[in-house]
């Protein structure tokens, strides 16, 4: 294998590149000077991102172990934009919290490995490296979780997280050794062959599906998710809601779409009744939350049913669908969650009553949560609006009308929630408001960041047109 061959791992071996740096940067940086690796973990990844989006061309490596192509490309640098603005709304709480307890940057190492193992998933051209970047993936994210010591509910939190996420691996790895028993592969493009709807091949597929059902937090693998985005730093919570299960959603609709395409008779009924009970569950249980966190968790939940609608499909125009409201649920959840960690850090509240009067103290904030909650719940003409509306093409254009109409009606009930927190911040009065307060640098160029997203994606209708070009690389 030629050296050139490693530049198709472009992605990995940038990242790969920045966490060893930081790792030396860790040692020679003197303790009185180490919130300057916070400038300098933004700094590496902000050059990463922008180097993902020179074009890289279609081929494989290791016998087709490792793939790339131009949607695998697409959708990573999909995620580098997540994490990148995820970074600056965390560099404050960085600086303020983590940096005093000497911690600062072991933050930013296990969050970039968590991602190294998110790109080898998506990229995985075999089970074996799909399992192997799944749990790179998941091991850092449960240390992060457990990342604040002096709060109890943050250690229950990453250890919530891990055993769930250990029963959910073996069983993901039961499955995948129930595939390999029917195939005699565990190479995709080989399995796609010799697959056949036989029992233990359903059953194989049925207990693989459960393990990217827990990471992407669907009706009945979501128990976790409340709890831990509560107990959690609101960084990795909002880590956990938009790039772990970005990344699940994509893999998982890679893998449906193409190596089991031949069980589809089997995979949509079972996606049919998860899609209803994942947005009903995940609506309903968020009109009793009162923290933002679980508020957002349940909301989180619920949509992941909305993304099942595109995945049922099996076609380009479901595929294209996906990928377009995954992108535009990462600006308008990082949007949300920057808000409340922008708060939480100066105030410490994070309850919804706590928001009352907000427009009154800091109506940029509260406008930008009001964007934020618009476009999750599907109000043109934020991109929300366009990225269901998609969703809802592709669902119809297979003849579910029925699911298209139940999503409507949960659209209403999510509607109703969100506007209870529109209300508290706009309506309502509190004799003890969050004051007024300026954010730093960073957070306003994240949450700037957002805002541009929000109300751009849903305009720019060019960029769907490209996105479902590049999806017809899964669907030919």
């Amino acid at each position: 294998m030629e050296l050139s061959s490693f530049f198709l791992m472009r992605h990995e071996m940038v990242l790969l590149a920045i966490a060893l740096i930081l790792i030396i940067a860790e040692i020679l940086i003197p303790k009185q000077k180490k919130s300057s690796a916070v400038h300098l973990a933004i700094f590496l990844f902000g050059i990463h991102t922008a180097l993902g989006f020179f074009p890289l061309e279609e081929s494989s490596l290791f016998g087709g172990m490792f793939r790339t192509n131009s949607l695998i490309h697409f959708f990573k640098n999909v995620l580098n934009i997540g994490v990148f603005i995820l970074l600056l709304q965390s560099a404050d709480w960085i600086q303020e919290k983590i940096v005093k307890l000497n911690r600062g940057t072991e933050f930013f190492i296990l969050l970039f490995f968590s991602l190294l193992g998110m790109y080898f998933m998506i990229s995985a051209g075999d089970f074996l490296m799909f399992y192997i970047g799944m749990e790179l993936s998941t091991i850092p994210v449960a240390a992060l979780a457990a990342f604040e010591l002096v709060k109890r509910s943050s250690s229950e939190a990453g250890i919530k997280l891990i055993l769930s996420a250990a029963m959910a691996s073996g069983i993901s790895l039961f499955g995948i050794s129930m595939l390999y028993a029917t195939s005699g592969s565990i190479y995709f493009h080989d399995i796609i062959e010799v697959i056949t709807s036989n029992n233990l091949t359903i059953l194989g597929f049925v207990l693989f599906f459960a393990g990217l059902a827990f990471k992407i937090s669907l009706v009945p693998f979501h128990f976790w998710t409340a709890d831990v985005y509560e107990g959690a730093p609101i960084s990795v919570a909002s880590y956990l809601s938009v790039i772990s299960k970005g990344a699940a959603v994509f893999i998982l609709m890679i893998l449906m779409f193409t190596v089991l395409k031949p069980l589809m008779e089997v995979w949509e009924n079972m996606i049919y009744v998860i899609a209803l009970a994942t947005m009903f569950v995940g609506n309903l249980f968020a009109l009793r939350q009162q923290n933002m966190k679980r508020f957002l968790a349940f909301s989180s939940i619920a949509q992941a049913g909305f993304i099942l609608l595109g995945l049922i499909t099996g076609t380009q125009l479901g595929t294209a669908s996906v990928v377009y409201f995954v992108m535009i649920y990462i600006f308008s959840n990082l949007a949300a969650f920057g808000v409340v960690q922008a708060i939480s850090l100066k105030t410490g509240k994070e309850n919804i009553d706590d928001y009352n009067g907000l427009y009154r103290t800091n109506p940029k904030l509260s406008l930008i949560m009001l964007l934020a909650l618009f476009s999750l719940a599907g109000i043109p003409p934020v991109a929300g609006f366009f990225g269901k509306f998609f969703l809802y093409t592709a669902a119809a254009s297979e003849g579910y009308y029925l699911l298209v109409f139940l999503a409507v009606v949960n659209v209403t009930i999510s509607l109703y929630y969100y506007l209870l927190v529109v209300r508290a911040m706009f309506l309502r009065t509190n004799e003890n408001p969050i004051p007024f307060f300026n954010n730093k640098l960073y957070m306003r160029l994240g949450l700037g960041i957002t805002v541009i997203g929000i109300m751009v994606l849903g305009l720019y209708s060019p960029l769907y047109d490209y996105i479902y070009e590049l999806s017809a690389v899964f669907n030919q």
